[in-house]
């Protein structure tokens, strides 16, 4: 799913509630809590919360997990917990959702995919109403840290409780999106909501790139008002987003043989934060491949070393952390080049001293054989690897604290005699993405080679006179005893590529506070898993009305 820095469309509302991005975490990678001794802990407001320790489970066996309120929500979520549900691996939570709507005799329908949809009469006098879709994805994230024996594929997640926090046990918890999952499935067997005609939408591998509502045949959903259950900031509204496409660029590499006695040096960058190519790019954090041909485009002009490889970044969505250079200099020239080469890592670290200070280089012996890059060929591919942007490419005009476009140099590798560099770009302006991805083009064709273009996904416009806008910032309001905080993110939903299959669908999405998603130490505040349910409820029954 998607992490929690995004931008506030009603400014004048921040700093009202908990929820508001100036009061939350930054995301990235935070330190790891080690198991608390005490059954009972003290919060830094001195209070005592509770602590559950970890409980595994046989087949079938309920967890402490079952008996939090709202039970109807919570038992099936400590059901999808035994459920195993990694992206292209969603069959059993299929499975467990058909259970349930056979057990209602309640519609269900398939598309070719695995998407599912559930329909649900309406209550009694409110067949009337116009249908509202819910919309849930039935695949998690599987994590886990060094050391920890799970296997995704079979074994159920361990909960474990901290206060009002519900963790898994060194994984992944699977909350995002297993509570939007248990909320649309306990409404599918409540007899005492009250509600218009609804539509349960399960899609599938949202995780891995939007997949699942990617390929969703519009036929199976008729209604034109969406609630997606996929949002992890509570006390917000979110109303758009941007939408993603990618450029691999191909350069060919001509290759020679080194010059003899020449000895091999490993560069490599490490230590820096990395984080999310959509909701972090405004933090200013390092890029390890930026930084490193950074360093090396002006050194080659100094020092003519040959170049064998050059390889960073892993995911594409992710900002990178570590990259390599694999070189070759004359015996001479080995301590002058790491001198300048400390000096220039010595400045990014200063500049970074901030935003991102645990940059770290080496420099070290290497194998040293094997075809070096022609001359020619080193000269034009690191002044590329040094032209390439990568962040922030324009705010929005509009939104305070959006990022409207922007781009991650997010992977290189070298594959033979061909360089393959990703890039990963962002816009909620369809125009400013599609000249992106041109632009990227014109920089492989300059260095003689040539970029494929993803498709990629549309993004999602907020339509501020949306009607189930309106109506669910008054039952916020009443339901929650506060205004809501009306919000993008620069980042892709499910929500724009349904919107895009689903015309005329007036969309929203929210969820209770989860942190640290997509990592084992991602928790759900369970109190606001409660306030949830209730604005779900209400908002369902107003829009019965």
């Amino acid at each position: 799913m998607f992490l929690s820095v995004m931008g506030d469309l009603e400014p004048e509302l921040a700093g009202q509630f908990a929820g508001d991005a100036a009061t939350r975490p930054a995301p990235g990678p935070v330190e790891r809590r080690p198991a608390p001794d005490p059954a009972r802990l003290r919060t830094p407001d001195h209070e005592a919360r509770e602590v559950r320790p970890p409980v595994a489970r046989m087949p079938g066996m309920a967890t402490f997990v079952s008996e939090l309120d709202p039970r109807p929500l919570w038992r099936h979520f400590d059901r999808i917990l035994a459920t195993p549900r990694p992206s292209k691996h969603e069959e059993a939570m299929r499975a467990l959702v058909l259970d349930v709507a056979r057990a209602r005799n309640l519609a269900t329908r398939t598309d070719d995919y695995g998407n599912v949809v559930v329909t649900l009469p309406a209550s009694k006098g409110r067949e009337k109403a116009p249908t509202v879709v819910l919309q849930s994805h039935l695949d998690m994230v599987c994590e886990k840290n060094a050391g920890v024996e799970l296997d995704f594929a079979k074994d159920p997640i361990v909960p474990r409780r901290e206060g009002d926090w519900l963790y898994a046990t060194g994984t992944t918890l699977g909350s995002d999106n297993g509570i939007g999952v248990a909320a649309m499935l306990a409404i599918a067997e409540s007899d005492e909501l009250v509600h218009g005609p609804l539509e349960l939408l399960f899609t599938v591998e949202e995780e891995i790139g939007l997949e699942g509502a990617s390929a969703l045949d519009p036929a199976l959903v008729t209604g034109r008002t969406l609630l997606n259950l996929d949002t992890e900031e509570e006390y917000a509204l979110y109303v758009g987003c941007s939408g993603g496409a990618g450029s691999e660029l191909a350069i060919p590499l001509d290759t020679m043989f080194g010059v003899d006695g020449r000895v091999g040096l490993a560069i490599r960058i490490s230590g820096l934060k990395g984080g999310h190519s959509g909701v972090d790019i405004h933090l200013q954090r390092g890029n390890a491949l930026q930084l490193l041909a950074r360093a090396l485009w002006p050194l080659w002009k100094e020092f003519q070393f040959e170049v064998l490889s050059i390889t960073g970044g892993n995911l594409t969505n992710a900002i990178p952390r570590e990259a390599e250079a694999v070189l070759r200099l004359a015996p001479e020239d080995v301590v002058p080049f790491q001198k300048a080469l400390d000096a220039a890592f010595a400045g990014m670290r200063a500049e970074l001293a901030t935003a991102d200070p645990g940059l770290a280089w080496s420099a070290g012996e290497a194998p040293a054989s094997g075809q070096v890059w022609s001359d020619a060929t080193a000269a034009r591919v690191l002044a590329l690897l040094a032209a390439l942007p990568h962040g922030v490419i324009r705010m929005s005009d509009d939104i305070p604290g959006l990022v409207e476009t922007s781009t991650n140099f997010a992977r290189v590798r070298t594959e033979g005699t061909v360089l393959r560099v990703s890039m990963s770009n962002r816009s909620s302006v369809d125009s400013a993405l599609r000249a992106l991805q041109s632009r990227m083009a014109g920089f492989a064709e300059v260095a003689g080679g040539e970029a494929t273009q993803s498709e990629g996904y549309p993004g999602w416009k907020p339509d501020m006179a949306s009607p189930v806008l309106g109506r669910m910032k008054a039952v916020h309001e009443r339901v929650v005893g506060k205004a809501p905080a009306i919000k993008a993110i620069h980042a892709g939903l499910e929500c724009g590529v349904l919107g895009a299959k689903l015309k005329g669908c007036d969309m929203i999405s929210f969820g209770p506070e989860i942190q640290h998603p997509h990592s084992p130490d991602e928790r759900v505040l369970i109190p606001s898993v409660e306030r949830f349910w209730r604005l779900l409820a209400a908002t369902l029954e107003d829009l019965a009305a």
